[in-house]
């Protein structure tokens, strides 16, 4: 598969943020330090962001600022500790890390990158901080509403219902009557390691079956890391079973604040895990953007996604 993302680089600085309640957050910054401006918001929630992340930006032209959200990656503590405390990981929390980083790096307004919960996030710190966004590129639009929890928890069973069985039927009978993700939350954080352990390898199997439908999608291997599924587990369903800790549909409601930022939304037609309305709803709303539907990607990428996502910031970053 054709990779159009520019050569391997490395951070030319790094370091921790302490940003109060107890967590410190990892940041690094590459390309170049007189570029533009630019921010990398990972997915998940929990996923941390990778080398490759990187690659997503000319180095030549933006100064890219990438971190690990609260709880996962290298940020401190972890959501897979045993004593984790997720009542000061929330939006909220997350929106304010991103606001002392950019008065950390001497910001006043960045073009940013979002990917998957990403743009969740992206978008709810737009909204905002609106006068500190240059330029928005969304990739595999969600926005956390409780629909899309219900339908990604849930619904979305229809199209996989052997994997769905077995999602469910992992659940024991004393929580069966609650909706899934609010029972594995609580299975997460059992006092036994063995079913928290099961919790989070079966949370972890569905995530994998419901992107599978992306064109020669190949299962997660991070998810055969306890520690990495642990922390995974716990944060998804933390935040999904807040609705990202939003007003329902609250990105929706207000994205014709937006209007004005220019951006770009990308998403892949086989996204089943995020379906298509949402991104294009979003598109209805916020006048100044563009949606690009992919017809060979689904929420595990494809062979265009990385060219989208790269063009959309070769274009800001000439603008």
């Amino acid at each position: 598969m054709q990779d159009d993302r520019f050569p391997a680089i490395e951070p030319h600085d790094s370091g921790m943020i302490d940003v109060g309640d107890g967590h410190r957050v990892y940041w690094e910054c590459c390309g170049n330090p007189a570029g533009k401006p630019a921010l990398y918001l990972h997915g998940g929630p929990g996923s941390g962001f990778s080398p490759g992340q990187r690659r997503f930006f000319d180095p030549s032209a933006y100064r890219v600022v990438l971190f690990d959200q609260r709880g996962c990656g290298r940020s401190r503590p972890l959501a897979s500790s045993p004593d984790a405390d997720l009542r000061v990981n929330t939006t909220a929390h997350l929106i304010a890390d991103i606001e002392a980083l950019r008065r950390l790096h001497g910001v006043e307004r960045w073009t940013i990158l979002g990917m998957s919960w990403g743009t969740t996030l992206a978008l709810a710190y737009a909204q905002a901080h609106m006068h500190r966004v240059e330029a928005l590129v969304l990739a595999l639009v969600t926005t956390t509403s409780r629909r899309e929890v219900e339908w990604i928890t849930r619904d979305v069973g229809r199209i996989f219902p052997r994997e769905w069985e077995r999602f469910t039927k992992a659940l024991p009978d004393s929580l069966r009557h609650l909706p899934p993700v609010d029972a594995y939350a609580t299975l997460l954080f059992d006092a036994d390691p063995a079913v928290r352990d099961h919790a989070a390898r079966e949370w972890c199997a569905w995530e994998d079956a419901h992107i599978s439908l992306t064109p020669g999608h190949l299962p997660n291997r991070r998810y055969e890391d306890p520690k990495f599924r642990l922390q995974f587990s716990r944060l998804v369903t933390h935040y999904w079973r807040h609705g990202a800790f939003l007003e329902d549909d609250q990105l929706l409601r207000d994205a014709s604040r937006l209007s004005g930022i220019p951006g770009v939304l990308i998403h892949g037609r086989y996204d089943v895990s995020s379906p298509l309305d949402v991104a294009w709803q979003l598109s209805q709303r916020w006048s100044t953007t563009q949606l690009h539907v992919l017809d060979d990607a689904g929420h595990g990428g494809g062979v265009t996604l990385i060219a989208k996502v790269v063009g959309a910031l070769n274009q800001f970053a000439s603008t």
